[in-house]
C-alpha cells in the first residue's frame, strides 16, 4: 500500500550545481539598514524544500532589527570581524569562528560595532516542511 504523505503526489528534485558567489548579487533585505547585505546562495526560489543558505557582509555600523521568525531556525555562522549579537534580551560580542543557534520563536537582532566589514554565514531550515 502507498504512503499517501510522500507517494501521492512525485516532486521533482532540484538540480545539484556547483555555483561560485560572484554569480550573486549583494541584496539588502526588509528589516536590514545602513549597507547590512546578503547573498542568497540558496533558498526556496533556487529549489530547495525547507533550507535557505546565504553569506552577509555588514558594514561598519549596519545592522539588523530585533525580529523573530515563527517557524525557521537559524545558524550565523561568523568569518569575519566583530559585532554584536542580540539573543532575547542577552548581548553577546560575536568574532572570527563562532557561532550561533536561534531557536524559532527567539527574538534577535546583529549590529556590526566593529571597525571593519562583518562577515557571517546564515543558515535557515523550516521547522517544519513546506
Amino acid at each position: 500500500m502507498p504512503n499517501s504523505s510522500q507517494d501521492s503526489v512525485p516532486h521533482p528534485l532540484p538540480s545539484a550545481k556547483v555555483r561560485a558567489i560572484a554569480e550573486f548579487m549583494w541584496e539588502q533585505s526588509p528589516g536590514h539598514f545602513d549597507g547590512a547585505l546578503s547573498k542568497i546562495l540558496v533558498s526556496q526560489a533556487s529549489g530547495s524544500a525547507c533550507l535557505d543558505f546565504r553569506i552577509s557582509s555588514y558594514l561598519p555600523g549596519a545592522h539588523v532589527a530585533m525580529h523573530l521568525h515563527e517557524s525557521k531556525e537559524q545558524i550565523y555562522y561568523f568569518l569575519e570581524g566583530e559585532g554584536l549579537l542580540e539573543l532575547g534580551a542577552e548581548k553577546t560580542l560575536v568574532r572570527p569562528h563562532q557561532f550561533a543557534f536561534i531557536p524559532a520563536h527567539l527574538p534577535h537582532a546583529l549590529s556590526n560595532t566593529g571597525l571593519g566589514h562583518l562577515v557571517f554565514l546564515v543558515i535557515t531550515t523550516a521547522t517544519t516542511r513546506v
